[in-house]
């Protein structure tokens, strides 16, 4: 496995981060996000679905546990949010897995709540806080 660290210095640098985040991933569509609460994990998803040109209001799906986004470019994004979620049962009944495997981007925030079910092929980001507001995003590349 390799990791590439993207570094962002203020928010008014996320943009830069985002294109960089889309240029190091490539092919790869479904995206697991880990970080404390208040990281910026909805934050950083917000910026690379605005490099995707994605049109819609991009929020936290915290209480709808999936947000489904249009871009013109990519179709349809799904970003999830299972901090609230129960059990793995619930994301299935909402039908997480035909999302996971639809070859759309697909945004996961609090993906430990449906380890189980997320795809072997999913790319795992870590969000850290480091001094002055900034953030180091972590890509684990396959």
């Amino acid at each position: 496995m390799q990791e590439k660290e993207i570094i962002i210095q203020d928010v008014e640098h996320i943009s830069l981060a985002a294109k960089e985040f889309i240029s190091v991933v490539g092919d790869r569509r479904v995206f697991s996000f880990d970080g404390k609460m208040g990281a910026g994990k909805t934050t950083f998803i917000k910026a690379i679905c605005k490099e995707l040109q994605v049109q819609d209001n991009v929020c936290s799906p915290t209480f709808a546990i999936c947000n489904v986004y249009f871009s013109e470019t990519e179709g349809e994004v799904y970003h999830f949010d299972f901090y609230r979620l129960d059990s793995e049962e619930q994301a299935l009944d909402i039908g997480v897995e035909e999302n996971f495997y639809s070859g759309q981007w697909c945004f996961i925030e609090w993906g430990d709540n449906v380890k189980n079910l997320i795809p072997e092929d999913c790319t795992y980001v870590r969000i850290e806080e480091i001094e002055d507001k900034q953030r180091r995003i972590i890509v684990e590349l396959q």
